[in-house]
């Protein structure tokens, strides 16, 4: 069996340690450094849509599910 990630996974997981916040308090803070309450505050009221509201609902099921060391080797 493969151990990899496939593409598509691994690329939004870098895209989470690489990507910043657009816009609001913690504008041009990485997503993956996004403080818990802030990610959970968006999944109560909404996700942006897009790109960004994809990379938060992945972050928000990562923290969910206690999954953040798995970024850590991504980080550069």
């Amino acid at each position: 069996m493969n151990n990899e990630l496939p593409k598509a996974n691994s690329e939004l997981l870098l895209q989470l340690v690489n990507t910043k916040m657009p816009f609001g308090k913690y504008k041009d803070t990485l997503i993956c450094d996004l403080p818990e309450f802030y990610i959970e505050w968006f999944a109560r009221k909404g996700f942006p849509k897009g790109k960004i509201g994809v990379l938060l609902a992945t972050m928000y099921e990562i923290n969910l599910n206690g999954l953040k060391d798995l970024l850590n080797p991504l980080r550069k």
